[in-house]
């Protein structure tokens, strides 16, 4: 495992983290004795860092890493959690109440007296120019509450609006090879101001493991099935916004790139490490299985020229006409 400074928070986390959307809802069913053995799993391949959010589950998924947390007493992990998602999406419900309330309750679920990490769950637009906002949140560190705050975002220009502000000192964006407009810019001034980049979605919805084809099903409570054209939230956040079938075709041209003995979800998070910006990228995971082979993706070797050229060739030809500028 590699480690990277997570920007203002000052604190080194592991290149892989632990994205824990998975274990709490909207991604089919999964078993609780699964999703704690994935999470030490990951532990003890070197992960680090662990996000999450008061939606995942109502509260499920904090409360499994608050008892991940008590069974590893001693180890120090850095907790990502996110708020806001869970009232609906109109600046008046952003207010300094509503941000006491959802952080005490997620401190109380993950059993930390001070947050690591919170961040603003994709908060509507106007959010981020509004300076009332990010003082409320100064508030919550200046009372020890919470350590850092930042935002998780679907766009670019909210990621490049928020960075503006002083106390932003994490940026979460979609970004991987389906993906790649936060290179164009972003992640460089992000890192200009050193401000911490978690890469989200990194597999695209899973479609980046290589492992789905045209027949592949999914359960009614798999946000795959039910919202690829956007029903209950963005459609960017499954399979990246790109059409399914067109997805599938663009992975099949990929697989010729997939290095040596490594799968191709491998291959698209170790993509996702050659950009120096990122801090780390957030894989989900069920099983043990799934969070060791996440893991191993550090320690790939860096991918070729002629790879990451290629990969940007197909990008530029299949996939940037349909998602590029939208994000």
């Amino acid at each position: 495992m590699q480690y990277r400074r997570f920007g203002k928070t000052g604190r080194d986390v592991s290149v892989i983290g632990f994205g824990a959307w998975a274990i709490g809802s909207a991604w089919g069913q999964v078993d609780d004795k699964d999703s704690l053995a994935a999470l030490h799993a990951a532990a003890d391949a070197g992960v680090t860092l662990i996000d999450t959010a008061d939606v995942y589950g109502d509260g499920h998924s904090e409360k499994l890493i608050g008892r991940f947390l008590r069974e590893r007493k001693g180890e120090r992990f850095f907790v990502a959690t996110k708020m806001g998602r869970s009232v609906p999406q109109v600046p008046e419900n952003y207010n300094p109440e509503a941000f006491r309330g959802w952080v005490d309750a997620s401190r109380e679920r993950l059993g930390m007296d001070k947050l690591d990490l919170i961040q603003l769950h994709c908060p509507p637009t106007p959010i981020f120019y509004s300076p009332e906002t990010f003082a409320a949140l100064d508030a919550l560190v200046a009372d020890g509450s919470i350590a850092s705050y930042g935002v998780s975002v679907e766009k670019v220009e909210e990621a490049l609006k928020a960075i503006e502000f002083p106390g932003i000192a994490t940026v979460q964006i979609i970004f991987n090879i389906m993906r790649q407009r936060p290179a164009d810019h972003f992640l460089a001034e992000a890192k200009r101001r050193d401000v911490g980049v978690l890469a989200r979605v990194p597999l695209a919805s899973g479609m980046l493991t290589g492992k789905m084809t045209r027949s592949t099903r999914f359960e009614e409570s798999d946000h795959r099935q039910f919202n690829r054209h956007g029903e209950s939230f963005d459609v960017g956040e499954t399979f990246a916004g790109v059409d399914y079938e067109k997805g599938l075709d663009f992975v099949e041209e990929l697989r010729a790139l997939v290095p040596g003995d490594a799968t191709m979800a491998q291959l698209a998070l170790r993509w996702i490490l050659m950009n120096e910006g990122v801090t780390a990228a957030i894989p989900g995971a069920k099983n043990p299985d799934q969070a060791r082979a996440n893991a191993a993706a550090a320690d790939l070797a860096a991918l070729s020229p002629a790879s990451m050229s290629k990969i940007q060739a197909l990008y530029e030809e299949r996939v940037k006409p349909l998602v590029h500028q939208r994000w």
